[in-house]
């Protein structure tokens, strides 16, 4: 009769322990994938996250493209951000939908066109990446199913995108974006601009001179200024940024300025500073956000 409680009492204690911890289906990680560009000359290397069911089912998955922030690469969001966990509870919970997620490599491009053309990082991330993946994964590839989301230069590559291209995302999630202001960019201390921005927008420039037609083509605020709202409101704005950042001022005009022109956006500034800890715990609410694109109503 001990025996029989014995395991009763067993049974019920897994049982309840599967009621508290439930398991948590994991999705898969490949890191280090490549493809070969012509438009850069090169091998870029890729990250891509597949939800739990990817390799039992045939249906295509809504994608996010994560963009990495400036000195880091494609792995960052995974080795620092765990966006896999994340994404992996999120989808458990029910809290998001099944999605994919793809970082790619951008070194320190600001993921633009150069000053030079040099290094034709937009060019090839729209005519060569995006088209490579939409073609080797089961990706619902149209803009409703399509979003873009970084933090920090990946941020900004993240505005850009989405801003230039607005028929391109349904959704964009910034945190912490590498956006200026004007009187920031003119009083750059000079070796912060050659090591920060001078390889996209010039080197060797000072004060006003920073101000290029190049830059203005880039530069998230000007887009903004200069875009049909129309166009812009089309896609759907998050962003993100702690108090104590030291990108406070160009994400507070960003705020302002979609303010004021009536463009719908969603704006966070939380307690904390540019760290992982920051990107950690805002990106399950960016992916919430960015999931309501990819919900029918």
């Amino acid at each position: 009769m001990n025996t029989i409680r014995h395991i009763l009492l067993c049974v019920f204690l897994l049982f309840a322990a599967a009621n508290i911890y439930p398991q948590v289906s994991h999705g898969f990680v490949k890191e280090g994938l490549t493809l070969q560009s012509k438009i850069l000359g090169k091998e870029v290397r890729y990250t891509i996250y597949l939800p739990f069911d990817y390799e039992t089912s045939s249906r295509f998955y809504p994608v996010v493209y994560m963009l990495h922030g400036f000195g880091d690469n494609d792995i960052g969001w995974i080795q620092f951000g765990e966006a896999d966990m994340i994404a992996d509870k999120g989808i458990a919970d029910m809290e998001i939908p099944p999605m994919i997620l793809v970082m790619p490599d951008a070194g320190v491009s600001w993921y633009i066109n150069n000053y030079n053309d040099s290094v034709r990082y937009e060019d090839f991330f729209f005519k060569e990446f995006i088209p490579f993946i939409e073609q080797h994964y089961r990706i619902l590839s149209e803009k409703r199913y399509r979003a873009v989301l970084g933090l920090s230069m990946g941020g900004y590559g993240a505005l850009v995108y989405a801003l230039k291209h607005p028929d391109m995302f349904s959704s964009c999630v910034a945190f912490s974006a590498g956006v200026f202001t004007d009187e920031e960019i003119i009083n750059m201390n000079n070796d912060e601009w050659k090591n920060l921005l001078g390889v996209v927008y010039g080197p060797n420039l000072e004060g006003k001179d920073r101000l290029t037609n190049q830059f203005k083509e880039n530069d998230p605020l000007d887009i903004i200024k200069s875009s049909d709202a129309n166009k812009l409101k089309s896609v759907r704005y998050y962003l993100d940024c702690g108090d104590k950042d030291f990108l406070y001022k160009g994400n507070a005009a960003l705020h302002v300025l979609l303010r004021d022109l009536n463009i719908p956006h969603e704006c966070r500034m939380r307690d904390g500073a540019h760290t992982w800890t920051y990107w950690r715990t805002g990106l399950l609410n960016g992916l919430k956000f960015i999931g309501a694109s990819f919900h029918q109503y």
